[in-house]
C-alpha cells in the first residue's frame, strides 16, 4: 500500500519535529523499536540529525531545543534522513546506529535485533534484586544481541561477573563494541552458544529475551521488524521452542537459589498453555504485567519431576 506524504519543514527544531511526526503518520510506519509512536520517533531523528542530545528539553521555554532555528541545509538533511526511513522501512535505530536504554547509550546495526528489553527496567530499578542470592557471582544473559542487557547487569551490580552469550557471531560482533564502548572488557565475557551447550555454569542468574514471536504474529509483523534478524525474533509455532530447551537444560547450569529471568513479550498466553504447571512470578514493568517472568530453579526441578512421572 503506497502512502503520499510531506517531507518534515520548517524554519525551528519544533516546526521540524512537529511536521515529521505527521510526516511518519502520513507514510504509515511502524514503531515500537525504542519509540511508540510518530512523535517520540520524530523527535529522536531530528535531534539526532541535528547533532543535539537525544534528551535535550523540550517546551515552550524561550531557550528550549524546540525554539532554536535551523538553517535550510539542515532541513535538507532532516527531510533525507525521514525519507530513508519512509522508504527502507529500516528501525530509526539502524539508520542513527543507535539505541537508548534506560538512558545509557548502545550501538546497533542490523547484525543484531534493536534493544529494547523490558528486563532492563528491572535491571535499572532493582526489581529482580530481592530475588537474588547474597551470592549471586556469576550472571549469564543469554540471547545478549548487542549485549545491552549484559553491559547493564554489569553496570547495576558492581560485584558480579558478566557474561553475554548468543548463537550469532554477527550479533556478537555488535555486543563487542558495546562491552569496549562501556569500557567493560573487565567485567563482560561473550560466548558464542547454542542454547546453554557452551556456558554449563553453573549460574546464579540467567537473564534472557529469547526468540518468542509465534508463526502467526510473524507474518504479521510490520516491515520494520522484518529487517532485523529473523532467528532473533522467531520462535516456532506457538513461540515456545527457544523457551522449552532452555527451561528443560537450564537447571544442570543453575546454582542451588538461582534464579531465571525471561522475556516473552505478548505471548503470555501461550507460555501459560506450554507450561501450565510452572509457578511464575510475573514482574511489573511499563507494558504491565504479562511480558516478563521470573522462575527459580527449585521450581525448574519440581517441573521436570512432574513431567518425567
Amino acid at each position: 500500500m503506497s502512502h503520499t506524504y510531506t517531507l518534515p519543514h520548517g524554519t525551528t527544531v519544533g516546526a521540524l519535529i512537529a511536521s515529521g511526526a505527521q510526516c511518519l503518520t502520513q507514510a504509515g510506519v511502524g514503531f515500537g523499536h525504542g519509540t511508540a509512536n510518530a512523535e517520540e520517533e520524530a523527535i529522536w531523528l531530528v535531534l539526532w540529525q541535528l547533532g543535539l542530545p537525544i534528551d535535550a528539553p523540550l517546551g515552550d521555554d524561550e531557550d528550549s531545543v524546540e525554539n532554536q532555528p535551523v538553517t535550510p541545509e539542515q532541513q535538507a538533511l532532516v527531510a533525507t534522513l525521514f525519507k530513508e526511513r519512509i522508504a527502507s522501512r529500516k528501525p530509526a535505530a539502524y539508520l542513527t546506529r543507535e539505541a537508548w536504554l534506560m538512558g545509557v547509550p548502545f550501538y546497533v546495526d542490523e547484525r543484531a535485533i534493536v534493544p529494547r528489553s523490558f528486563i532492563a527496567e528491572l535491571l535499572a530499578d532493582g526489581s529482580i534484586d530481592h530475588f537474588l542470592s547474597h551470592k549471586t557471582r556469576q550472571v549469564l544473559d543469554l540471547c545478549t544481541g548487542n549485549g545491552s542487557l549484559a553491559c547493564l547487569a554489569a553496570m547495576a551490580w558492581p560485584e558480579v561477573a558478566v557474561t553475554g552469550a548468543d548463537i550469532s557471531t554477527d550479533a556478537l560482533a555488535v555486543a563487542r563494541i558495546n562491552v569496549d564502548k562501556h569500557g567493560l572488557q573487565e567485567r563482560v565475557t561473550l560466548v558464542e552458544t547454542d542454547g546453554l551447550r557452551q556456558v554449563p555454569g553453573p549460574w546464579d542468574l540467567i537473564l534472557c529475551n529469547p526468540p518468542y514471536v509465534n508463526a502467526d504474529s510473524m507474518a504479521k509483523l510490520p516491515a520494520e521488524y522484518l529487517a532485523e534478524p529473523e532467528l532473533a525474533l522467531a520462535g516456532g509455532t506457538d513461540g515456545m521452542d527457544f523457551i522449552r530447551q532452555l527451561l528443560a537444560d537450564a537447571p544442570a547450569c543453575m546454582t542451588d537459589d538461582a534464579v531465571l529471568v525471561l522475556e516473552i513479550g505478548n505471548e503470555r498466553r501461550f507460555f501459560e498453555a506450554a507450561f501450565p504447571e510452572l509457578l511464575v512470578y510475573w514482574l511489573d514493568t511499563s507494558v504491565g504485567e504479562d511480558a516478563v517472568l521470573l522462575v527459580t530453579r527449585q521450581e525448574l526441578v519440581a517441573q521436570a519431576q512432574r513431567t518425567a512421572q
